[in-house]
């Protein structure tokens, strides 16, 4: 069995205990794939492979990536994936020293997430044609993503037993297969009411399902698909800053914020594992109250 084989075999090993350990999501996993195996093809080209790179091997694979023109977050991901493949191999007694080991990460700007105002999100919300099905799915998709905070991926995998109009709340599951309860708001709730009172059973046929918000065949629609009709709608409405899968979560913490929620309430609502995560959205948050001051205080 040659070095590459070798490689491929660790980094599947590798993605199965994490699957099994931490119950990653299928994207997750595979770019821990795609991370280790470009590190293999270039250590293979240099007559190494995983198990016999040592710390200088992968400090100019690094350097080679930031020649390429990798940025600096790209690379700091890929040191990440390198320390937890290291640390698992020397768990599993593989390997007796971790060569990524006092590797110094790059040095990262702290990116403030884009956001939209309150006035864009209405227009966002009311671009689609809520007298078709397809339109009125995609209004509640809209409603529930800014009510909720949710992740695109999140919301697209809903299933019924998530939802209770009841009580007015949706059962969510996060990052690491970790459950949070996440209140609707009376406007979101009133359009999933209309949505699985007059579009769902359109949308669906005659198949029999529990997926929430069906795309085409009946089967749920993919994150994909739902962000290309954000990207239409937002042009609709006449946003054309530039937009991310995320835009709507960002905007759901920003508007909190703005309008007094605590922080850790903001960090429980958007299945946030570490505060320091949910801080970024302050500083959002005191960009507009600086813009508020300015406007608006005597001496502003």
């Amino acid at each position: 069995m040659n070095v590459m084989q070798d490689d491929e075999q660790l980094i599947e090993r590798f993605a199965d205990a994490l699957w099994l350990e931490r119950g990653l999501s299928a994207n997750t996993l595979s770019a821990y794939r795609s991370d280790l195996q470009g590190l293999s093809l270039w250590l293979t080209a240099r007559g190494e492979g995983l198990l016999s790179a040592g710390r200088a091997d992968l400090q100019d694979y690094l350097q080679q990536r930031a020649i390429d023109g990798a940025k600096p977050r790209s690379m700091a991901r890929m040191l990440s994936t390198m320390r937890r493949f290291y640390r698992y191999l020397l768990r599993e007694r593989v390997l007796q020293e971790d060569p990524s080991a006092r590797i110094d990460p790059p040095r990262l700007g702290r990116a403030l997430p884009g956001s939209l105002t309150e006035q864009e999100v209405e227009a966002l919300l009311g671009a689609p044609d809520t007298t078709t099905a397809r339109g009125l799915r995609d209004r509640t998709m809209l409603e529930v993503l800014y009510a909720a905070g949710l992740r695109v991926s999140e919301l697209t995998g809903l299933v019924l037993g998530q939802v209770n109009l009841q009580q007015g709340v949706v059962k969510v599951m996060g990052k690491g297969s970790k459950e949070r309860l996440v209140p609707l708001g009376e406007e979101a709730q009133s359009w999933l009411e209309r949505y699985l009172r007059e579009a769902r059973g359109l949308l669906l046929g005659t198949v029999q399902t529990d997926v929430l918000f069906p795309g085409n065949r009946a089967t749920a629609i993919t994150r994909q698909a739902f962000w290309q009709h954000i990207k239409r709608y937002a042009l609709e409405a006449g946003i054309h800053k530039p937009l991310s899968p995320h835009t709507l979560r960002h905007a759901f913490a920003t508007h909190l914020l703005n309008h007094g929620a605590d922080l850790r309430v903001v960090q429980l609502l958007l299945g946030h594992s570490n505060l320091s995560t949910t801080q970024i959205y302050t500083h959002v948050a005191s960009e507009r109250l600086k813009s508020l001051h300015a406007a608006h205080h005597p001496r502003g």
